[in-house]
């Protein structure tokens, strides 16, 4: 009985390992889905444009693939769209379908203002919806790897209305920012000298993600806050 007892914690404690290996490092895991649904297609759009020299067109159609895929894998496999990479196929869509009404260098100047426009309807959709994109954003940064805050975060999400209303604010409020950038960037297209808007549309970009930043921090402190409770 004695080495029974003796045994078992360890035994306990390897399976308790074991299972934290196979689950892996929580911030990796929740980092994952942003590298493969966001920053694989931006930087193979950029790697195909402006290192390899790839036609805009070209460079999208590629840098779609992926999303594309993963879409459609969620669409069978779950029944539901996937957020992140729908997002970024539409937001592919929209720069195949500027790159063709590009006939001046004012509108070339404004379709990338068509881009925020979809990144910030989708975020702003989602939040409506109850599916708030940035809420994948924000959450590595809040839980920082940390197993229980990350418990704590799948708790609230699941049973907490006051947690849902504080990540469906949070993207609304940069949905919005970046909608308010696009407007931005298209007015200032036709309304200012166009060696102005070689580099304000930088400023406006900047502007729109620190103005977000700010207005969101309240929300994210909350957050912050209910997931330390939690935990």
């Amino acid at each position: 009985m004695s080495e029974t007892s003796t045994l078992q914690p360890s035994t306990t404690a390897a399976a308790t390992a074991a299972t934290a290996a196979k689950a892996g490092n929580p911030l990796v895991t929740a980092l994952l889905p942003l590298a493969v649904d966001v920053a694989v297609p931006l930087g193979v759009y950029y790697a195909a444009h402006s290192v390899l020299g790839v036609s805009m067109v070209g460079a999208l159609m590629v840098s779609s693939l992926l999303p594309a895929v993963r879409t459609v894998h969620g669409l069978v496999r779950d029944r539901r769209v996937n957020g992140l990479a729908g997002l970024m196929l539409v937001v592919n869509l929209v720069g195949l379908l500027a790159t063709f009404l590009t006939g001046d260098p004012r509108l070339m100047i404004a379709k990338d203002g068509l881009v925020s426009s979809a990144i910030g309807g989708g975020i702003l959709v989602s939040a409506l919806r109850g599916n708030p994109l940035m809420a994948a954003g924000l959450r590595p940064f809040l839980t920082r790897g940390d197993a229980r805050l990350e418990a704590a975060w799948e708790r609230l999400a699941a049973g907490s209305p006051a947690f849902a209303k504080a990540t469906r604010r949070h993207s609304l409020i940069w949905g919005a920012a970046l909608l308010l950038e696009c407007a931005a960037r298209v007015v200032g297209a036709y309304t200012l000298p166009l060696a102005t808007m070689v580099w304000l549309p930088t400023v406006f970009l900047v502007g729109a993600i620190a103005l977000a930043g700010l207005v969101s921090g309240p929300s994210a402190e909350l957050l912050k806050k209910m997931l330390a409770d939690q935990a």
